[in-house]
């Protein structure tokens, strides 16, 4: 039934839409991928390439900015990769929710190379993984687990999620801890390393769907909050919460970055918009979408840079910081 079947390795000029700021000190560009593809998420590498997952065929692929090109690779039959992001190696890894395995794919020869999950978790529904300090790469999967590989040795450990389904957004916080968010159980969850178990920590706001998370430089977890449409942080050192609504009408909070200058981005459904949050001022920016439905899943980034992924659209979202002056 599965189009990705069909699929082979693709190489493609892309359009790059004209760039428009909304704003003095940013600007916006677009680039379009192929049609139908159904992109997911993407990281940004450090050569300046972009990796991204097209969900929708099963590929990951590989943005050239500097001259709007970009490449693809299958990654199997029946793939439908979610997450990625860069190992140590240099490598992009994959949730392959499809093949129920963490993928690794050579960034050299584009060879992928599978890491199966045990067949009593045949049917995980892998989103998301991170890097912890020891170069251990860590996991989830929404029907109600999380788990750890150790890439040299090939060693996989999965666990039952504390309230079941839900495990969604993962991160690694400067600290070295890990930390996972629940969409379905609505909580935020600190992973014991040598233990693999998970502590909960209950949100300020009952059901408000915590889809993903990221670090800020305090070790702080910022949660974008689906149900609520709130974004809010939890100071794991003394236990405090804080939250804001984000502008706007029903605001639907899908996705969290946070940047090399603690500002805080997130995608907004409603508002078909990335905003930017500064905690400092506790104001709001929003870059709304030049096309209807962008529908943005998830954000990633590097110093002076945004990147998310349009899955409604099929385009890669760049806004830049213009310096001052």
């Amino acid at each position: 039934m599965n189009r990705r079947q069909f699929l082979v390795s693709s190489t493609a000029l892309l359009a790059a839409r004209p760039s428009f700021a909304q704003e003095a000190s940013f600007r916006t560009k677009y680039f379009q991928i192929s049609a139908d593809i159904g992109l997911h998420d993407l990281a940004p590498a450090p050569d300046g390439t972009v990796w991204f997952t097209a969900q929708g065929k099963g590929l990951l692929g590989r943005l050239d900015p500097s001259d709007g090109t970009f490449k693809t690779v299958r990654l199997g039959q029946g793939a439908a990769p979610h997450g990625v992001t860069i190992g140590p190696d240099g490598a992009p890894w994959i949730t392959e929710g499809g093949q129920n395995a963490i993928a690794r794919v050579d960034p050299d020869d584009l060879k992928v190379a599978l890491f199966r999950l045990p067949e009593k978790f045949a049917s995980a529904n892998l989103n998301t993984g991170v890097f912890d300090k020891e170069g251990i790469y860590w996991f989830t999967g929404q029907s109600g687990y999380y788990g750890r590989l150790k890439p040299h040795s090939g060693d996989m450990d999965v666990f039952r999620a504390p309230k079941g389904v839900g495990p969604y957004g993962i991160t690694v916080t400067p600290k070295g801890d890990i930390w996972y968010a629940s969409l379905a159980g609505s909580y935020i969850a600190k992973i014991d390393r040598a233990t693999g178990s998970a502590a909960v920590v209950e949100p300020p706001t009952p059901g408000a769907g915590s889809r993903r998370v990221w670090s800020d430089s305090r070790s702080r977890i910022w949660v974008s909050e689906w149900n609520s449409g709130h974004v809010s942080v939890h100071d794991p050192a003394d236990g405090s919460w804080k939250t804001w609504k984000l502008p706007g009408d029903r605001p639907r909070t899908y996705a969290v970055y946070v940047d090399d200058k603690d500002k805080v981005w997130l995608t907004d459904f409603s508002a078909n918009a990335i905003v930017r949050f500064d905690p400092a001022t506790e104001k709001f920016n929003v870059f709304a979408s030049d096309k209807a439905n962008a529908n943005v899943r998830q954000l990633d980034g590097r110093p002076g840079e945004l990147w998310g992924c349009e899955s409604g659209n099929d385009r890669i979202v760049m806004i830049q910081t213009i310096a001052a002056g």
